[in-house]
């Protein structure tokens, strides 16, 4: 069993987006700084959407140009269609992610187009990368793959159909999200079990969320199974505006903690990311933020 996880931080992303606040741009670029300085090497940096849609966002060129100046970082960024793809392009991300989503009522409330659309915009989005710019990665996370606020169970047949139609669609590798913070260990294997056996090497990471204080145990739950890419949150920022209810990303602080004293190596100076919550706070003054061991700190002799 490999013995290193990826660490994918989405709080510049996920967190800023769901949120009334906005960060300014130097503070963000601090912040990337200071995330960098800890050792994640992929990061969500922003989402190109209209501005007028999500203001949190209208940097989010400004942003990536930034990050693409730290050494061995991969800049993600999420995009919703093909317009969104070639702003990306153009603006040298080295990876983006869609938003598509295996409940329909949650697709229509977050990006207006049912899931079978969004798989036809990844089609595109797939041929576009072809087209321009063939070394950046698509990937795609399930969302509400383990449940929706709105529509409520989600059939997990259904989820593994849509990650196979993802994967045929040009995706390079599929991941689950609990969006709306529904999901528990069993499920969690049971799923991305199901998830490797049908895709392989293109089964991708484990996205979830603490709403229910199941974040780290269902991390936990991917891990054993073979997920060796989770997304996290600096803090627990995070959440879905269309997913009611749905709050709190995995503290990245916490999951890195929890491997690290496993013996599980994130590449992550934990001192250094703890660090990185200063300039979050000082980019966000009286937004709440989380975290266990931020408030616990380190046991003592730990290494």
């Amino acid at each position: 069993m490999s013995s290193s996880v990826l660490i994918s931080e989405v709080g510049p992303r996920d967190g800023l987006q769901s949120i009334a606040s906005v960060m300014p741009t130097a503070a963000k670029r601090r912040w990337l700084d200071a995330l960098h300085a800890a050792g994640l090497r992929e990061i969500e940096v922003g989402s190109f959407v209209p501005a007028r849609l999500l203001p949190q966002m209208a940097d989010v060129a400004e942003v990536v140009a930034h990050a693409l100046t730290l050494p061995g970082l991969r800049v993600l960024a999420l995009v919703p269609n093909v317009r969104g793809a070639e702003a990306a392009i153009t603006a040298g991300a080295h990876k983006i992610s869609l938003p598509i989503s295996a409940s329909e009522a949650h697709s229509l409330a977050n990006v207006r187009k049912t899931p079978e659309a969004m798989v036809e915009e990844l089609r595109a989005v797939a041929a576009l990368r072809r087209e321009r710019a063939p070394q950046m990665g698509v990937e795609v996370g399930l969302s509400t793959a383990f449940g929706c606020t709105l529509a409520g169970r989600v059939d997990e047949d259904a989820v593994l159909r849509l990650a196979l139609a993802c994967a045929e669609a040009g995706a390079d590798e599929v991941g689950l999200s609990d969006t709306a913070g529904m999901a528990n260990p069993a499920q969690v294997r049971r799923l991305f079990t199901r998830l490797r056996a049908e895709l392989g090497p293109r089964a991708g990471a484990a996205h979830l969320h603490n709403t229910r204080g199941l974040g780290l145990a269902n991390c936990l739950a991917a891990f054993d199974v073979g997920v060796r890419t989770f997304d996290a949150s600096l803090g627990g920022l995070g959440g879905c505006p269309y997913a009611p209810g749905a709050s709190g990303n995995v503290v990245t602080e916490d999951l890195v903690f929890m491997f690290e004293a496993m013996g599980v190596d994130t590449g992550i100076d934990i001192h250094k990311l703890l660090a990185a919550r200063t300039p979050l706070r000082e980019g966000l003054p009286g937004e709440a933020v989380y975290g266990m061991l931020a408030e616990a700190g380190l046991p003592k002799g730990f290494q």
